[in-house]
């Protein structure tokens, strides 16, 4: 062992020559000495290694960039809910520390809205985000075979992102899918059996989710609704959707799938037009791709034109989320690509849903006491 005395702002001194005005610091040496092998024991400590393998005296800044910009502000962009802000913000990464695969999930979602923000290095961050979004779906995947009561909650948050990141994505021109990625070889519209997807996980671990630790994220009931107001176009929109259903090519069968699609279109109309501030726009716009029957689901892949004019129609509800960052522009791309599907005798009928898109109108506003307002049974509604 060596001891040194150090002169704040002078020379080293002997330890023999200690004063007041100087600072003594005991150090101790490890030296490999060779004449003496083993003579000099080494105080240094082996550094530690956690479970994970990751040494800690390591900063992954980049993890701790896309967590930050999590924490404060993605997490605000998933809802309307300040309820839902604060479990997505604090809730959700603490089931991230426990469950690799949804802190993958949130670092990917980060990193696609730091594309948004910073487009100068939007393809950086868009891959960064590709990354880690494979990681999470490949570990999400073999997770799914052992969904308990202690991962069903990171299952939910994470199926909840993943429809996010797809809406986030950049888009493909000219087709109704996400990207070339999540599009399959037979054209599939991708998007809508994704929601379906996520709804159908959430019905597995109901019954846990509701009881733990992000049941603020759930809208039990958001479905039913029993006011069934709508504003004058939109009522007239459906009752005309209503008749082309009757008429419709394919059967029975479709007809059947058509009539319940425009049903569960009317319900998700007036559950946006009538929607409580404390509602959750986003679940409730979603509601729809869960409620139209699988019948309709293949007759939209196969581009059947009815099935294409109801799509149209939904997606003046997905301008009501165009704000969001991550579905900006969605509505008018999928509008725009069913307008190239169509021939041109069908145009005429998304003409009404086009034009509210392109005018940039939120006709499923609701405004108080406005008397352009009917119930779905086609009586005037003074209330």
């Amino acid at each position: 062992m060596t001891d040194y005395d150090l002169d704040l702002g002078q020379d080293v001194r002997s330890a023999k020559n200690v004063e007041s005005k100087y600072v003594h610091i005991h150090c101790v040496f490890a030296f490999n000495n060779s004449k003496s092998p083993g003579s000099t024991r080494s105080s240094i400590r082996s550094k530690p290694v956690l479970s994970n393998g990751l040494d800690p005296g390591e900063l992954h800044m980049g993890d701790l960039e896309l967590l930050h910009q999590f924490a404060t502000e993605t997490c605000y962009t998933t809802s309307n809910r300040s309820e839902s802000h604060e479990l997505w913000r604090i809730t959700v990464p603490k089931e991230g520390f426990h469950h690799d695969f949804l802190m993958r999930g949130i670092l990917a979602i980060a990193a696609l809205h730091l594309s948004h923000l910073r487009p100068d290095k939007a393809a950086d961050y868009q891959n960064i985000a590709h990354s880690h979004q494979d990681k999470a779906l490949s570990m999400f995947q073999t997770a799914m075979t052992n969904m308990n009561e202690t991962n069903c909650h990171a299952f939910f948050a994470l199926s909840s992102l993943i429809v996010v990141y797809a809406f986030a994505s950049p888009r493909r021109p000219g087709t109704l899918a996400f990207t070339d990625d999540s599009q399959d070889s037979e054209g599939e519209v991708s998007w809508l059996p994704l929601i379906r997807g996520v709804n159908s996980i959430l019905q597995q671990v109901f019954g846990w989710v509701e009881n733990g630790p992000l049941r603020g994220l759930l809208q039990p009931g958001i479905i039913n609704t029993a006011d069934t107001r709508l504003p004058k176009p939109a009522a007239h929109q459906l009752k005309q959707l209503a008749g082309l259903c009757e008429t419709a090519a394919g059967g029975e069968e479709a007809v059947e799938a058509y009539q319940e699609a425009v049903k569960a279109l009317q319900k998700c109309y007036a559950k946006i037009f009538t929607r409580a501030s404390v509602e959750c726009e986003v679940a409730t716009a979603f509601t729809w791709p869960v409620e139209v029957p699988d019948k309709f689901m293949l007759l939209l892949n196969d581009r059947a034109p009815e099935a294409l004019v109801i799509l149209a129609h939904y997606c003046v509800v997905l301008h009501h989320l165009d704000d969001y960052w991550w579905m900006k522009g969605w509505a008018g791309h999928i509008m725009g690509n069913i307008y190239s599907e169509l021939g041109d005798s069908w145009r005429d009928w998304i003409q009404w849903p086009s034009e509210t898109i392109s005018r940039n109108e939120r006709c499923l506003v609701w405004r108080p006491l406005s008397p352009d307002m009917v119930p779905m049974n086609g009586r005037m509604n003074s209330n």
